[in-house]
This record gives structure tokens, sequence and C-alpha cells, in this order.
């Protein structure tokens, strides 16, 4: 009897323990069945935060292909925060993390350093220059590789920006042309400028400036020197130092033309640019694509050519500037 009471304990010791291990096991079991949310890295050259329209026409994009962040999709997001020697770690981290795909935004220095972070991956782009110029694709119908994306030209609109400042300050004898010198893409930005005003036998000035520090400094110079215009660079980080830059150049009341409406709609006097929420809304959509298997070597790079002319009439009286009503009549939009 003794030994049958053992075995029956020992039995009931099994069982409880078996039951035990395969309730552990089970929603182990359960999980591993579920299907893993794709990540998306979301890499930019510039703020992230000051950019809330632009992330959510990329939403928009992503969700018309059944992609919903939270939901089905999650996104991590990475900002060099206008400083380009950040955007080769940034890259790296996404490509550590294994994300599924990355799409690099604000200028072709972020494609860039994802392309040279990773040949697997695929990568969605937007870029204001050529990019197979900018050596992302070898071609834009057949880009091949793991990169594709949206090309919005705006670097080669320099000369289109000077003429435009022309027509604001027909008198203009001397235009200040403010720089980012850490800019990747500087050389060929300066160049299409420069070019331009050779063929206008306009005088140009060039400025340097890469801190919140030397644009401060840079406009107390410039209210020394009195320039009678000033044209902007699209850069990333002078694009985060937007309100800094729009109340420095208002309080001077120097004429200066910007590159995005944003700044214009911030109280600059005037913006020329590539409309940037349509390209977003299509790299969202491309990513969508990529994430259902289409492969970004049979994607065609878009190419956008809607630009906008945005004027700020207020800006305008506020500085003394009387627009010319030929140019008005142009204007996209003019805000009163």
């Amino acid at each position: 009897m003794k030994h049958r009471i053992q075995f029956l304990r020992r039995r009931r010791e099994f069982i409880t323990l078996l039951g035990g291990g395969a309730a552990a096991a089970w929603p182990i079991a359960a999980r591993a069945q579920q299907p893993t949310m794709p990540v998306i890295g979301f890499l930019r050259s510039s703020s992230i935060e000051r950019s809330p329209h632009l992330v959510a026409a990329f939403l928009q994009g992503l969700k018309e292909t059944g992609y919903i962040e939270g939901q089905n999709v999650a996104i991590a997001y990475r900002s060099a925060e206008g400083q380009y020697d950040r955007l080769a770690a940034l890259a790296a981290d996404l490509v550590r993390r294994r994300v599924n795909i990355i799409v690099a935004t604000g200028g072709s220095a972020p494609a860039t350093a994802a392309k040279a972070a990773t040949s697997a991956i695929p990568i969605v782009f937007t870029t204001g220059g050529d990019p197979i110029r900018e050596g992302l694709v070898a071609s834009l119908n057949q880009p091949g590789g793991n990169l594709t994306g949206v090309s919005l030209l705006a670097i080669d609109v320099g000369s289109k920006r000077l003429g435009l400042l022309r027509e604001l300050i027909p008198n203009a004898t001397t235009i200040a042309l403010l720089l980012n010198p850490t800019n990747p893409e500087l050389g060929q930005h300066l160049q299409d400028v420069q070019r331009a005003a050779r063929s206008l036998d306009q005088q140009i000035v060039v400025l340097n400036a890469a801190t919140e520090e030397e644009i401060d400094s840079t406009f107390a110079a410039m209210a020394r020197e009195r320039p009678d215009a000033l044209l902007l660079d699209p850069d990333s980080f002078l694009v985060s130092r937007r309100d800094q830059i729009v109340t420095l150049a208002n309080y001077h009341k120097i004429p200066a033309l910007y590159d995005f409406r944003e700044s214009a709609e911030a109280g600059g006097l005037a913006s020329y640019g590539p409309s940037h929420t349509e390209p977003y809304r299509l790299v969202g959509m491309y990513t969508g694509r990529i994430l259902k298997g289409d492969k970004p070597a049979d994607l065609p790079v878009i190419q956008s050519t809607k630009f906008e002319l945005v004027i700020n009439l207020r800006t305008a009286r506020r500085i003394g500037l009387e627009i010319p009503p030929a140019l008005l009549a142009r204007a996209d939009e003019v805000i009163e």
C-alpha cells in the first residue's frame, strides 16, 4: 500500500508538472504564430517635429496602400537635426535594427548615407536634385539596386529664384546668398546661382552659417553692409532655423526669397520652390508598395514638377516694399 501511495503521488506531481509546462508553453507558441509588424526607418536630415505636415502626407500615402502606423506597421524616426555628419550613424542604427525599409528625406544626403549603410534594405528617398548625378540610381525609369523615390528638382531652380528676386527688387545691385557650408550639396547649389548671376550681370555676396550663432552674426553683418536682397539656399539646417531667419530678415527689413512656402506662411516675404506634401504622399505610397512585395529597382523615380510662388503681402507692407502687380498676378498664393 505504501508503495502504491508513493506511485500515485509521483503520478500526480508528473501530471501537474506536465500541465504547468504545457500551459506556460502555449502563450509562447501563440505569440510565435502571430505575424511580425514591419518596421519603417524614417531618416531625415532636418527636424521631424518641425515638419508635421510632411510626415502627415507620408502617412497618408502609406494609408492609401493599406498601412496605418501603430496598427500594422511601426515607424522608427531618426533626425540629424540639420547636422549632416550625424546621418551615417543614424542610417547604420536603422540597419542594425533590421528595419524592413528606409525612407530617406530632406535632400540627397540622407539617401546617400542610407545607400552607404546597406545594399539589401529597400530605400525610398526624396531629393532636391538629379538622383542620377547624385549617384543614387542608375536611371530614372529603371533605378536598379535597392533605391527609388521622388526628385523634387529643387536645386536646379536657383536661377529661377534669382530671377524672381530681381523682379521683386528691380534695382538691386547686391544680393546676398545664405548657404550652409557643411551641406554636401553646397557646390552644386552655388554653381547654379553663380551661373545665373553671371547671365543677369548680378553681383552675389556669399554668406555662410552652420549654427544658430553664425546666423545671428551673419545678419548682424548684413545689417551693417545692407545688401539689397537675400536669397536662401534650400538647406535642411537653414530650413530648421526658419523662424530665426524670418524674424531677423524682417527686423532688419531685408527682402528675402525663401525656398519653401512654410517660410512665407511663417512671415517671410516670399517663397518659390517645389510643393512638398504631394511628393511625401508619393513616397508613402512607394513605401507601401515595397512592403507588399514590389522591388525598388522596378519602380521609376518620380519627378515632381509642381512649383509654388507664395508672396506675403503683409510682410511686404511691414518692411516697406511694394510688390510689382505682374508678380502678384503670377503668384500661386498671396497672403493678405
